[in-house]
This record gives C-alpha cells, structure tokens and sequence, in this order.
C-alpha cells in the first residue's frame, strides 16, 4: 500500500472509530506524520483528500478538524467509509438496507419493463446455484447490479457500485452464512423470475418492497444473535 494510501486509511478508520470525534482537531502535522508513519508532505496531500471528500475542515493557521461527515459528506464519504473500514457506525448496514429498500422496487419495475429477456436469463441461473455463502452473495450482487444497468438510469448503477466489494464481503461473511437466508433469497429469485416471465411489473415491484423489507428483519436478527 502506498504511503499516502495508508494514512488516508488509517485516518478514516480513527475517525470511524471515534477516535477523532466530530468537530475535534486532529494533532498537530508533525506529530501525526510520526504517528502514522509518513512525511509530512505526504501527510499534507492526504489530508487535502480527505477534506475535499467531506472528512475534514482544513482551516489555514488553525488545527484541522473532524467535519461531522455523516450529515455534510457525499458518496465519496461512503466509499471511504466501506473501501478502509471495519469499524461502521452504528446502524449503519440497516440504513443502507433501508436505501436498497427504497431503491431496488423502482429499478426492478424499470429493469423490467426495459429488457425482460435480459433479466430472465440472469434469474433462471438461480436454479443451478450453488447453496453456499460466496455462491449467493455473489449472485445477489450481480441480480442488482443487472437491475440497476437495465433500469435505463445510470445513478442507480453507480450507487450500488460504490458498494461492489463490501455488499458481497457483508453478504458472504455474514447474511447468507444463515440457511434461512438463502432460502429466502432463492425463493425471491423463483418468484420474482415467474413475474418477469409473466409480465407482472407491479408484482414483481411489490415482491422486491417485501422482500428487501423483510432482509433488514433478518438482518438485525442475525446481528442480534452473532
């Protein structure tokens, strides 16, 4: 990893971690070049990332400070958020859930009525699916993603893109690691592949609703008890 690489992560995971609150200064540059082990010019371009991705104030004179980037940040604070760290805020993965919720009824209609043909051959691939955790997140993953291009609106494509490795590392290591979940997930496949052969728009975006509803469920229940 490149040095400006790694102090950009390990800045992001303090932050994360509360280790720099929100609206606290970060230590003075000499000091947190030696902590993070880099030059201070190095130091310096990481901050200047960091800030012009909603992370920091850099204030000229003054102590840089920890901006509150979860209410003025934009995606990139989401990349960074799921690209360096382990460490999620709290509630974290049930939001993101909830935007899928939001989200996935709208291009699954779109998706649908753009290119069925596209979308059956990828749902009936389901039948053949191995029943292990890799096979289905991975499968998962490529479902939305298909949607997401389909739909005709390339914003919910590069939504879901900033996720691409950490929606499959989640669903791996831990979603589909439950047998309940993946008997849930295969038979949303079955059911939503009958709609799009039939045609059933509406029911088939009424299906999604229920299903990504249900998932966020499932999902605390499973981090209830992990």
């Amino acid at each position: 990893m490149r040095p400006i690489d790694h102090a950009q992560q390990a800045l992001i995971t303090a932050i994360v971690r509360g280790e720099y609150p929100v609206g606290t200064a970060l230590p003075g540059e000499r000091d947190l070049a030696a902590q993070l082990g880099v030059t201070r010019p190095t130091l310096r371009e990481a901050l200047r990332r960091l800030e012009a991705d909603g992370w920091l104030i850099i204030q000229h004179g003054k102590s840089t400070l920890v901006r509150n980037y979860l209410h003025e940040g934009g995606l990139n604070v989401l990349n960074g958020i799921v690209q360096y760290s382990r460490d999620l805020p709290p509630d974290f993965v049930p939001n993101l859930l909830q935007v899928r919720l939001d989200l996935a009824p709208s291009y699954t209609r779109l998706a649908i009525m753009n290119a069925p043909h596209v979308l059956i051959s990828v749902l009936k691939a389901h039948k053949t699916l191995p029943d292990t955790p890799h096979a289905y997140a991975h499968y998962d993953w490529q479902l939305h993603h298909t949607l997401t291009v389909q739909s005709g609106n390339p914003i919910y494509a590069l939504i879901l893109n900033g996720f691409a490795d950490f929606y499959e590392y989640l669903a791996e290591t831990h979603y589909f690691q439950h047998d309940v979940a993946r008997q849930a997930s295969a038979a949303f496949y079955a059911e939503l592949l009958s709609h799009v052969q039939a045609g059933d728009v509406d029911e088939a975006a009424a299906l999604t609703q229920r299903v990504m509803a249900a998932s966020i469920t499932l999902w605390e229940m499973i981090h209830q008890t992990s």
